[in-house]
């Protein structure tokens, strides 16, 4: 700050002395080159002011440099600040997008799981697709082999009729010759007697002739176009039976609203990822077969999720789930994503109560689905030989993403159930009708709505005797 000034006075010290030097010098000349005194006066007061308009000059510029050194002090200041407050605001601005990246992240990895699921069951269908056109191609075969033998029986029942036409012809041509030879022992021994008996014409089958009923059984035997082969091989046997009490042809005789015996039954009122209920404890061992039996009522479109159990390995190792099935009523029946079948259950979205049972087991596969004791569903190689893992987190009402959570309202259940219960076991369907009508409770029955721990947000529990008295 204080240079300029500095190097301003130097410089008058040193200007001054030689100036003085300088004129003394001059008086020192002879005084022929003398000027006049006043004269040099005059010129000495010249350079006088013209050395101070140069001093003046350099001051004021040292006056401007100090204010421009104060003015750029002040500029640092203000900036100093701004910049303190930029960066503020840079951090502000960091944490944020760090918050927004997390919660971008873990939308990633809901998605990614999402996405997972939705490629394996898509693998599944396709194996379950190829494994329906599989069974339509041996179906198929079936059924050209069937046409192969009923035109080979078609034959064979042509042959046997050109071959009778032909005996018949024979028959007729014996009692010709028969006729001929008794006329010629009448010829030869007149006093032989023959004993009258009549005439030998062969009669055309009556329709009481073994031939024909034969004939009439096996044309009738020939199955209609809806006939499995095995119908077919029944009929022509006559073993074909009756359907029992547990055959999907057996009527209701009763009303639903004339149940009674049900137990406890859950209102799940909206779609909200708050209306949830937990069942504790789960299940305490390994389960290599299952049955799931409930009362179920929605009005909605769809039947969203009913049963979801998850563990840390996998968050669908059982899940009833009806939301993204390919038609509306159906349900998505999974045991260990992503391997799952689909049941039709059109029939529960009519608001009214109806009984469903799901049974699988792990020998060979086996499954059955039950509908108002009425067979709807079956098949097999469906996880055969595999076992639900213990230690996992059981809910009602909504689709676990992860074990106890990563609920979604689009999947929940929006209707009651009632009297559900579960056995780890393959209930028989005498057991199945039985609990259907409320007669009788199978035993062994590992959970119930009893054990239902945890009733969240706007879920009501109903202890009601009859089905009728029911929400």
């Amino acid at each position: 700050m204080g240079s300029p000034h500095r190097k301003t006075l130097s410089f008058f010290l040193i200007f001054v002395p030689i100036y003085v030097h300088g004129a003394l010098s001059q008086e020192a000349r002879p005084a022929v080159q003398r000027k006049p005194f006043f004269q040099r006066l005059h010129r000495l007061e010249e350079q006088f002011r013209s050395f101070q308009e140069v001093t003046l000059t350099h001051l004021q510029a040292i006056a401007s440099n100090y204010n421009l050194s104060y003015n750029i002090d002040a500029r640092f200041q203000s900036l100093a600040q701004e910049s303190q407050a930029m960066a503020l605001v840079v951090n502000q601005s960091q944490a944020t997008v760090q918050s927004d990246l997390g919660h971008l992240r873990t939308w990633m990895r809901k998605t990614h799981r999402r996405s997972r699921k939705v490629d394996s069951r898509l693998l599944a269908l396709g194996a379950t697709l190829r494994e329906r056109s599989q069974q339509r191609a041996l179906q198929r075969k079936a059924q050209e082999a069937q046409r192969e033998a009923l035109s080979s029986l078609a034959l064979d029942l042509q042959a046997l009729q050109d071959t009778l036409a032909r005996l018949m012809q024979v028959v007729q041509s014996q009692g010709t010759r028969l006729d001929t030879l008794e006329g010629w022992l009448q010829v030869s021994g007149p006093g032989t007697t023959v004993p009258a008996r009549p005439p030998t014409q062969p009669e055309p089958p009556s329709a009481s002739s073994p031939k024909l009923q034969g004939s009439r059984q096996v044309l009738r035997a020939l199955p209609e176009p809806g006939d499995s082969p095995q119908d077919f091989a029944d009929h022509l046997q006559g073993t074909r039976e009756p359907p029992g009490p547990g055959s999907q042809w057996t009527r209701l005789p009763e009303r639903p609203g004339e149940i009674c015996n049900i137990g406890p039954a859950l209102v799940f009122p909206n779609a909200s990822t708050e209306n949830v209920v937990f069942l504790s404890p789960g299940f305490l061992l390994g389960l290599r077969a299952l049955s799931v039996c409930t009362w179920i009522r929605t009005a909605s479109g769809h039947l969203g999720t009913l049963l979801s159990y998850a563990t840390e390995e996998n968050d669908n190792k059982l899940v009833l789930h009806g939301w993204d099935s390919l038609s509306p009523g159906s349900i998505h029946f999974v045991i260990g994503d992503p391997a799952f079948r689909e049941l039709p259950l059109q029939q529960l979205l009519d608001g009214q109560w109806h009984h469903v049972c799901v049974i699988w087991t792990s020998i060979l596969g086996k499954y059955w689905l039950h509908v108002d004791r009425r067979l709807v569903a079956t098949g097999s190689r469906f996880r055969e030989g595999y076992e639900i893992p213990p230690g996992g987190s059981l809910v009602l009402g909504q689709e676990q993403d992860s074990m106890g959570g990563g609920f979604d309202s689009s999947e929940s259940f929006v209707g009651s159930v009632a009297g559900l219960a579960m056995w780890d076991r393959a209930l028989f369907p005498r057991e199945v009708s039985h609990l259907a009508t409320g007669k009788e409770f199978p035993p062994g029955a590992i959970l119930t709505l009893a054990n239902a721990a945890s009733v969240g947000g706007f879920v009501q529990r109903v202890n009601c005797t009859c089905l009728e008295l029911c929400p």
